[in-house]
C-alpha cells in the first residue's frame, strides 16, 4: 500500500521549492510512519537547496520534524500510534560512538542523514510521474505531512507542548544549547562570546544564562537580534556590521578575552575570530556549516596560551537526553523557546526561506501540514 502526501522538494533545476503531491510507501519491517504536524526549517536545509551538500535532488528535505507516529514496522519497539515525537538525526546505533551517547559523530552519520535514502539504497517516495524522490533526509524528511523515520531517531514528548516551540529542539536548539553544557562545560561565573544570534546562538546565549555564566557577549547584524538576544541573558552585545569583533571583545573584558566563544554563522572568518577572542586557556566551539573545502585559520603562536578549538555537532550528546533538559528548563520559564519562532504554512516555504535569509525570521517552523 502507500499514501498520497504533499512535500516541499529541493530539485537540481530550480533555486526554490517547489510543493508537490507526492506518494509515499508503507514502512518497511524497521521504520515507523509519521504525521507530521510542524517542521523546523534550518540552514542545512538551504544548503541542500543551493546544491552545496552531499545530498541529491530531488530530495524532500526537512530534519526537524514533529507529529504523531500513525503506524510502526513489526520490527520497531519502544514507540506505538498516537505518541508525540520530535524526529532528529539518525545513527546506526551500535558504532562505539553511538553505544557511549555520541549518535552525532557515527561513523555512518553522512550515509544515514545526508545521502537522503536507505542503507539499502532504496527511497520511499515517488513523484506524480513515478520517479524516485529522495527522502530519509537525517531519518525523516520532515518537510511533508507524512513521512518515513527511524526509530533511533524519535524522541516521545508530553503531547500537551506546542508543535511550533518543539520543532526547533530536532537540531538547532540542541544545538546550540548542548554546545554551551557539553562541548565547552561552561561554569559559573565565566565569560562567553556567541558570533551570530539566530536559533543556534540565542540558544546557547540561554544555556550559558542557565549554566551561571557572569558575561555573555552576543554579537551579530541584526540589532533586533541583538536586543532579543538581551532579553534572553546576553550581557553584552556588538553590532559587527558595524565594529571589529574581536576588538570590542577584548574592550568588553579588560583586554582579555572571553573563556569561551561559539560560534553560529558557518562563516570561516567569523571562525577565526571565534578563536582569536579567547583568553588563554579559553575554548571555541565551531558550529557552523560551512563549505566542505573551508578552512578554519589561527595564529600557531596563540594557540601556545592554551587555547582549544572544538567542533560540535548537534549539542555533543544524544539528543534523547538532551531534549528532555532543556524542556524541563521551558517549562520553568527559563528557556522560552517561543520567542525565536515564527510560524509558515507549507504552502509558504520559499516566503519563510526569504525572511529567514534577510534575518526577519529566527527560527521559521512549517505548520499546516495537512
Amino acid at each position: 500500500m502507500s499514501r498520497n502526501i504533499t512535500a516541499a522538494v529541493a530539485r537540481a533545476d530550480r533555486s526554490d521549492f517547489s510543493v508537490e503531491h507526492l506518494v509515499l510507501e508503507e514502512p518497511r519491517a524497521d521504520e515507523v510512519l509519521v504525521r507530521f504536524t510542524a517542521g523546523g526549517l534550518c540552514h542545512t536545509d538551504l544548503e541542500v537547496l543551493a546544491g552545496r551538500l552531499p545530498t541529491p535532488r530531488p530530495v524532500v528535505p526537512g530534519h526537524e520534524g514533529v507529529g504523531v507516529v500513525e503506524a510502526v514496522g513489526p520490527s520497531v519497539v519502544g514507540f506505538a500510534p498516537g505518541d508525540k515525537v520530535i524526529a532528529s538525526l539518525d545513527s546506526c546505533g551500535s558504532c562505539r560512538n553511538c553505544l557511549a551517547g555520541q549518535p552525532a559523530y557515527c561513523p555512518q552519520h553522512t550515509a544515514l542523514n545526508f545521502e537522503a535514502r536507505r542503507s539499502d539504497g532504496t527511497v520511499g517516495i515517488v513523484d506524480a510521474d513515478g520517479r524516485p524522490v529522495h527522502d530519509h533526509f537525517f531519518g525523516q524528511s520532515s518537510f511533508a505531512n507524512w513521512g518515513l523515520s527511524h526509530p533511533r531517531g524519535l524522541i516521545r514528548v508530553d503531547p500537551d507542548l506546542d508543535d511550533a516551540v518543539l520543532a526547533p529542539l530536532g537540531c538547532g536548539v540542541v544545538t546550540g544549547a548542548g554546545a554551551v553544557w557539553n562541548a565547552l562545560r561552561v561554569h559559573p561565573g565565566s565569560t562567553v562570546a556567541v558570533f551570530g544570534a539566530g536559533t543556534v546562538g540565542l540558544s546557547a546565549i540561554m544555556a550559558a544564562e542557565a549554566a551561571g555564566a557572569a558575561q555573555i557577549i552576543a554579537l551579530d547584524v541584526h540589532t533586533e537580534r541583538l536586543a532579543l538576544a538581551a532579553e534572553l541573558g546576553a550581557t553584552d552585545s556588538v553590532d559587527v556590521s558595524s565594529a571589529d569583533s574581536v576588538h570590542e571583545i577584548l574592550s568588553l573584558t579588560s583586554g582579555e578575552g572571553v573563556d569561551y566563544s561559539v560560534e553560529c554563522t558557518g562563516r570561516p572568518e567569523v571562525m577565526a575570530n571565534a578563536v582569536e577572542a579567547l583568553a588563554a586557556l579559553g575554548t571555541a566551539a565551531i558550529l557552523g556549516v560551512a563549505g566542505l573545502d573551508a578552512d578554519v585559520r589561527a595564529n600557531a603562536f596563540e594557540l601556545l596560551k592554551g587555547r582549544t578549538v572544538i567542533g560540535s555537532v548537534m549539542g555533543h550528546q544524544a539528543p534523547g537526553a538532551l531534549v528532555p533538559r532543556i524542556l524541563d528548563l521551558y517549562r520553568r520559564g527559563r528557556f522560552p523557546l517561543e520567542r525565536l519562532v515564527r510560524t509558515y504554512p507549507l504552502a509558504d516555504i520559499n516566503a519563510a526561506v526569504s525572511d529567514s535569509r534577510a534575518g526577519k525570521t529566527i527560527k521559521a517552523v512549517l505548520t499546516h501540514l495537512h
